[in-house]
């Protein structure tokens, strides 16, 4: 396996950050590596959202499923378990991928987007998303969300943001995997 870097995508005070070129038919595999993403509104989220090739709006079908396993800062509140509020059936929402991030100067999240065979026009897209987070109540959160997007047109572009206010730092790094 071959990891090969196409984009850096660098945020300061941006609303997005959307990647519109670089994802085609070259790589069977795109990962979107996501390093201290702070928000600049406190108990964010930070989420994606792709259009098929030739369309705006960044408002694809996506089912998926969300799980986190969290930890207090002074110990002895933790679990593991699934979160109804990460995922979605047949939703057009652009897809949460942390929880609640805090925008303390030392709060952020970072992680890992892969994107499966996103020029295919025979199947539909399947992606998972692994992030760590500092999250708003100074819980340390790992979260896991994973599922399709269900359209058989080949993916071509990806926005992301936080659901409330602006990306106020952070770096996306987009790598072909062959």
């Amino acid at each position: 396996m071959a990891i090969t870097l196409i984009s850096t995508h660098t945020a300061s005070a941006s609303a997005t950050l959307d990647i519109t070129s670089g994802i085609d038919s070259t790589y069977p595999v795109y990962e979107f590596h996501f390093v201290n993403m702070h928000p600049a509104t406190d108990g964010s989220e930070f989420t994606f959202q792709v259009n098929a090739a030739g369309q705006s709006g960044f408002n694809e079908t996506i089912t998926s499923a969300y799980f986190r396993a969290y930890n207090i800062e002074t110990g002895g509140t933790y679990a593991l378990g699934y979160s109804t509020g990460g995922d979605q059936a047949q939703g057009t929402a652009y897809q949460m991928m942390t929880q609640n991030i805090g925008n303390d100067n030392d709060q952020s999240c970072s992680g890992i987007l892969t994107l499966y065979n996103p020029s295919s026009t025979t199947f539909v897209k399947h992606f998972m998303a692994r992030a760590q987070e500092s999250q708003q109540s100074d819980y340390s959160l790992e979260v896991h969300a994973t599922g399709y997007i269900n359209t058989t047109s080949a993916i071509d572009e990806i926005s992301f943001k936080f659901d409330s206010g602006n990306i106020d730092a952070g770096v996306i790094k987009m790598f072909g995997v062959s």
